[in-house]
């Protein structure tokens, strides 16, 4: 089995600096580690520890200053624009605490909108994204806009716009943070079952105890360093 097979993630010595005028802000400095395929996995740690620009990094939205980050077995570094953006597109979901859903789609159009770069068939694509709004619950709003749906209703909207092109990693930035207690539980347990079911990877930035208490591993960080040992090295 090569690293490609066994690791979705490989980082090594990766470090994130940002300039500020005459200030320089390390952010991420010498991280090594590896995810396997199918973890869930979470990056814990106050503000400014440096989970968000790692997550980031992962997401191919931004690219490491000094390391090497390999990503199903591609270097970051050394892909183009277009590549990086095809990577995003196709191997990667993306769930955010703001939702970010189009407020002038309905809750079909949001989860169909990935699709649309794909030149899938129009009869498929509904089907696939009928399936997916089904699978977390929410089928019977399909024609809803988002500001006819509760906090936890567009959260699962977001969950199958980020699992419709079947990529192999689902990145969520503070998933919880604008959820009620109960809702945010229902939503873990969502993604849980997601993981467990279908196998795929999510990586989660967060500092509740909830998420920390379901992931699989916990990687966490202050002032842009590892802090504990984080399991098998790459």
């Amino acid at each position: 089995m090569t690293l490609e097979d066994e690791f979705l993630v490989r980082a090594k010595d990766i470090s994130k600096r940002y300039a500020f005028g005459n200030q320089t802000l390390m952010a991420l400095k010498h991280i090594t580690l590896c995810v396997l395929r199918g973890e869930f996995l979470a990056l814990a740690g106050p503000s400014g520890s440096g989970k968000s620009t790692l997550l980031n990094l992962i997401g191919c939205i931004d690219t490491p200053t000094s390391g090497s980050l390999y990503i199903e077995g591609q270097m970051i570094s050394q892909q183009t624009s277009n590549q990086l953006a095809d990577l995003r597109a196709t191997k990667i979901g993306f769930i955010f605490q703001t939702f970010n859903l189009l407020p002038v789609l309905s809750a079909f159009e949001n989860v169909e909108y990935p699709l649309l770069r794909l030149h899938m068939d129009k009869i498929k694509r509904r089907e696939l994204v009928l399936n997916y709004l089904e699978l977390v619950g929410v089928d019977e709003f399909a024609k809803h806009r988002p500001n006819q749906l509760s906090g936890g209703q567009r959260q699962r909207v977001a969950i199958a716009r980020a699992l419709i092109t079947r990529p192999s990693m689902v990145l969520a930035d503070e998933p919880t943070a604008n959820l009620d207690h109960k809702t945010g539980e229902s939503i873990l347990e969502l993604m849980r079952m997601i993981n467990e079911n279908m196998g795929t990877t999510f990586i989660f930035s967060t500092h509740d105890p909830r998420v920390m208490e379901l992931a699989g591993r916990i990687i966490r960080l202050d002032d842009g360093m590892l802090v504990q040992p984080v399991g098998r090295q790459c």
